[in-house]
């Protein structure tokens, strides 16, 4: 995974976020020269994570609603580095987890290094190759099918993986959250393995930038509602909030 410059990351967080954005906008936004933002785009599409249009730049069209992982890894990485923090000071050591796919949960696994005493189960093998470095950590990797490029692990052996044990916090990520609070995922085996983490837990937290309030995807399952704890980088739409509120829902923002 490369690095981007700040600037080239907060034009690739912006379109993402909202869509289509004029050149002379950028410009504007970034106090810098139209020549200048044209030359930030353009590497963003030589890379393949932005489109040129007339006037301005896009997302890029995929083959499936949601992004390359790669893609992900970069797409507001800072935010899920804040959010991973904020995670990792909430497990304890010597505590039992659920480490769910995703790229915010591969952040989280990052931020755990040097903890002790970790018993995690994954179908993340993004998750599982970073804690396995560390000798007191415990690792066990669910069996299934492995998608190309996101390195999960699903099927139907996958979700069945987490009913064999009960964990004290499972941590996972989602692909939208509607504006009703259901949790949305862009494939029923992604919507199956959440639920059965969500079912075999004491605690479950979910983690998620700002970017997943109000994004669509196609396969629901769960509600925002039936979490321990929410963990993002800004607050979230107001009737999310209350539902959080009503539900004693714990909201952490790692802004």
């Amino acid at each position: 995974m490369f690095s981007l410059e700040p600037r080239s990351q907060a034009i690739l967080d912006k379109v993402h976020t909202e869509g289509f954005q004029p050149i002379e906008n950028l410009a504007t936004l970034f106090g810098v020269t139209s020549q200048t933002i044209r030359r930030d785009v353009n590497a963003l599409c030589e890379e393949g994570l932005l489109l040129r249009r007339h006037g301005g730049v896009d997302v890029p069209p995929r083959a499936n609603p949601n992004l390359l992982y790669e893609d992900r890894q970069i797409l507001n990485l800072e935010a899920k580095r804040r959010i991973a923090v904020q995670v990792a000071s909430a497990i304890p050591n010597g505590a039992s987890l659920f480490l769910g796919i995703g790229t915010t949960p591969e952040q989280v696994a990052h931020a755990l290094i040097g903890r002790t005493g970790l018993t995690v189960m994954t179908n993340n093998l993004n998750v599982a190759l970073v804690l396995a470095r560390s000798a007191s950590v415990s690792v066990s990797i669910a069996s299934g099918t492995i998608r190309p490029h996101d390195l999960d692990i699903v099927g139907p052996e996958a979700a069945q993986f987490f009913d064999r044990f009960k964990v004290d916090i499972a941590i996972f990520g989602v692909g939208g959250v509607d504006t009703d609070g259901s949790l949305l995922d862009f494939s029923a085996d992604e919507v199956q393995t959440r639920l059965r983490m969500r079912a075999n837990c004491r605690r479950s937290f979910l983690v998620l930038d700002h970017s997943k309030f109000g994004r669509n995807a196609t396969v629901r399952g769960g509600h925002i509602a039936d979490v321990s704890a929410v963990f993002t980088d800004s607050p979230p739409p107001p009737g999310i909030a209350k539902l959080l509120v009503a539900n004693d829902v714990t909201l952490t923002l790692a802004p």
